[in-house]
């Protein structure tokens, strides 16, 4: 899970490459509530969003408990592949059937939260 920052940026725009992730941006209310809330608020939520769906070795609902809409956390979930323990695995190499160690929530937060940033910081869609 120790990936440098040039890594995980290969890593995100490989996925970004999926045509399924590559449809994910932030719009409307989502980017709003990014720019408002900021990189602190946004991370806060992503660690607590990863606590309670993604974090338990069985999610309730795995595969079926990120909503595409909402929250711009949800939107960055499934624009990076950690929506559910399926695409942590496919796409991130961390393991079903465990509870996520803190050193894998930090990571999905800083997926999150790299991805957020990049939308913000790019020409709005």
């Amino acid at each position: 899970m120790d990936e440098t920052p040039d890594a995980l940026g290969r890593r995100l725009d490989s996925i970004a490459r999926h045509p399924f992730r590559a449809k994910f941006h932030l719009r409307g209310p989502e980017r709003a509530k990014a720019e408002l809330g900021g990189s602190s608020t946004m991370r806060w939520h992503a660690y607590e969003i990863i606590t309670e769906r993604l974090a338990p070795a069985e999610p309730y609902k795995d595969g079926k408990q990120t909503p595409y809409r909402g929250h711009p956390v949800f939107v960055a979930q499934h624009a990076t592949a950690t929506c559910c323990r399926t695409c942590l695995q496919r796409f991130h190499q961390i393991p079903k059937g465990h509870p996520l160690t803190r050193e894998e929530r930090a990571y999905a937060v800083e997926v999150i939260t790299r991805w957020i940033t990049r939308e913000l910081d790019g020409p709005a869609p």
